[in-house]
């Protein structure tokens, strides 16, 4: 028998250890060669792993299990016989048997069908498939959606018991008070996350500074243009192309705030370009994956790069490429509701934009109390290498080009 090693490739220099979040193939099955075999989940990015050779699929780490890179992940038989087509003449009446069944679940990824990381979990905490929504690939359920599921699981009601006085105390224990306890693996990204963010508050000298916008002139701008917009290119202005505009400009008149410090070295770092990178939310995390060159990008190619990087992150598809780089980060906590936030700076940048939800508001303009949509902006930057009065006049800049969109358009 011919069996073939598979082991954790090289990913990236900085990446040394990665997680086998899901098999994508049974063990025992047969697998043809550059199929996708299994999942693996590194500090930045989910990556699959295709097989090297086609034969039988020889499980031997299991889901969620941590592995170094060089590793054997599984073994593949290149002897066995690759199962063959049905003809018409000779169909195969499947046997519906419940051993049949679980097989195919056990072995079936189609929509809305578990992993056997997932079924487990769906099982023990008494949770059907068919009322869990699959995120993963072709829909399938993954680890994640089933430890979701269990804990939004509705709790069952308490019988109300008739009492025959009115004077009668419902006993303390004739209540069902849920005590239950879960651990959950942190996930190899929410991992580094942790990492990343304590690295930056303990590591730099970290403030916020705040400022609020008139959202009049652009709410009054996407209104007139966005249906010639959506016809001409295709896509929708968002807040988001005109925000990253803004700061894209300004960072370019204050070279300062998309600078960055080299530990190493102690030297700061200047870009001549503005790589702005996107707090993007997904079932596993927050990413920040950058769009490049934003001071020469126009409103829609901003706007499809984004849609693009948005979808590839949900679907858990960004490539290592596509994560890394940026020297500034804006983050819209608004989208969730949020008023107000100090967000944290994206080591190495300097610098960090939160953006918030829109509320009409009472202002003062020349003298008069009227109504206005208003943001809250902040500004949170790294002391070490920028001064106070550089982050207040460039936030001061991009509230300016925002409340005047025409000046920002015409790049004045």
């Amino acid at each position: 028998m011919a069996v073939i090693e598979i082991k954790v490739p090289s990913i990236a220099e900085s990446i040394t250890e990665v997680t086998l979040s899901q098999w994508l193939k049974a063990d025992g099955e047969y697998v043809k060669r550059d199929e996708p075999i299994c999942e693996f989940e590194s500090d930045k990015a989910t990556l699959e792993l295709p097989a090297e050779v086609a034969g039988k699929l020889i499980h031997v780490a299991t889901e969620g299990s941590d592995l170094s890179i060089g590793d054997v992940v599984a073994k593949i038989d290149t002897d066995a016989a690759a199962p063959s087509a049905l003809t018409p003449e000779t169909p195969k009446v499947e046997q519906k048997t419940a051993a049949t069944t679980a097989a195919a679940t056990s072995t079936s990824y189609a929509t809305g069908t578990p992993s056997p990381a997932a079924g487990k979990i769906l099982a023990e905490a008494g949770v059907a498939t068919s009322d869990v929504s699959g995120t993963g690939r072709d829909g399938r359920i993954t680890k994640e959606d089933a430890q979701q599921a269990a804990v939004n699981k509705p709790k069952p009601e308490v019988a109300k018991t008739e009492t025959k006085t009115e004077t009668t105390t419902p006993s303390v224990n004739s209540v069902a008070f849920g005590r239950n306890e879960r651990r959950v693996k942190m996930s190899r990204m929410r991992q580094t996350i942790a990492k990343r963010l304590v690295s930056a508050k303990n590591t730099t000298a970290m403030l916020t500074t705040f400022n609020e916008v008139d959202m009049t002139g652009i709410l009054a701008l996407r209104e007139k243009y966005q249906d010639r917009f959506v016809k001409k290119y295709g896509i929708k202005l968002g807040f988001m192309s005109i925000f990253a505009k803004a700061c894209a400009a300004v960072l370019m008149e204050m070279p300062d705030v998309n600078a960055s410090i080299d530990p190493a070295t102690n030297e700061i770092i200047y870009h001549d370009y503005a790589d702005i990178s996107l707090a993007i939310s997904t079932p596993n995390g927050l990413v920040v994956p950058p769009i490049r060159n934003v001071e020469s990008l126009n409103f829609a190619d901003f706007e499809k790069q984004l849609k693009g990087l948005a979808s590839k992150a949900r679907d858990g598809k960004l490539t290592l490429e596509e994560m890394s780089g940026g020297t500034f980060t804006i983050t819209n906590g608004g989208v969730f509701g949020s008023l107000m936030s100090t967000p944290i700076i994206n080591e190495p940048q300097s610098a960090i934009l939160g953006m918030h939800a829109t509320k009409d508001r009472a202002v003062v303009v020349d003298g008069q109390i009227v109504v206005r949509p208003m943001m809250y902006l902040a500004l949170s930057y790294d002391h070490r290498i920028i001064d106070g009065s550089t982050s207040v006049t460039f936030l001061v800049k991009v509230k300016e080009l925002l409340e005047d969109p025409t000046a920002l358009f015409l790049d004045l």
